[in-house]
């Protein structure tokens, strides 16, 4: 029995890094708008081009509909979400309010480490800012999840990361062509006024930043291509 249950635990464990892998991958093929939205996610297509079962393809799909990225109809299937210019509106809102806790919790309070995160980050940035918008957006949710990540609170992390992935979604359908160097500038900004222990200043500073991103939601859907093709391109992120 014992060998039995101990073969059973690295299994599991195993399974559950391939749907977390399925899902960062499905994830960013979404926020970068190379899944359409409202485009239909089969499993058994998810599974076969990331060489994965049906199930795992579906525990990414509950996933992703936990985020507000992918929708779950009920004897229809999974389809890549697709919010309304008024739904992300809504969403905005939640977040400036999020956010703001989360600057209040960090000002003052970041580790070294954490400030050399943030600031290898904002590099990354800028090196997407130069080769590809979508990517820049990604980079962009994933700058703002560190900083709540950084605040160790649960409960925190687990709404903005679900409020920040709706609100990538809607930049990239809506987003009008704008100047990413303008965010991390911001970016940086807001990272200076941390360290610096300043919760006014990072508080200002965010509600401007996201004010001035919101804004950036006007226009009409981008095109995309087939589902398999670019399912293709990101399944080498699974043999990482």
């Amino acid at each position: 029995m014992k060998p039995a249950e101990s073969a059973k635990g690295p299994d599991k464990t195993k399974s559950l890094s391939r749907t977390v892998k399925v899902q960062e991958a499905l994830r960013q093929a979404i926020i970068e708008q190379r899944l359409a939205p409202g485009m239909r996610l089969p499993e058994d297509t998810i599974g076969e081009s990331f060489g994965t079962s049906r199930t795992i393809a579906r525990e990414a799909l509950q996933r992703l509909a936990v985020e507000g990225l992918v929708e779950l109809r009920p004897n229809r299937g999974a389809f890549v979400a697709n919010p309304s210019l008024e739904e992300g509106r809504d969403v905005f809102v939640v977040r400036h309010g999020l956010e703001r806790m989360v600057v209040r919790h960090l000002a003052g309070n970041l580790t070294p480490s954490q400030i050399k995160t943030l600031r290898e980050m904002l590099h990354q940035e800028e090196l997407a800012a130069a080769q590809n918008e979508a990517m820049a957006i990604r980079l962009a949710g994933e700058f703002h999840l560190k900083l709540a990540e950084m605040t160790h609170n649960h409960l925190l992390i687990r709404y903005l990361t679900e409020t920040i992935s709706r609100c990538s979604l809607v930049l990239a359908m809506y987003g009008r062509p704008h100047s990413v160097d303008c965010g991390i500038e911001e970016h940086r900004q807001i990272i200076e006024a941390l360290i610096a222990g300043d919760v006014e200043r990072s508080t200002g500073l965010m509600e401007h930043h996201l004010e001035e991103v919101a804004g950036r939601a006007l226009l009409e859907p981008r095109k995309t291509e087939s589902l398999q093709d670019v399912l293709s391109s990101f399944a080498g992120m699974l043999d990482s």
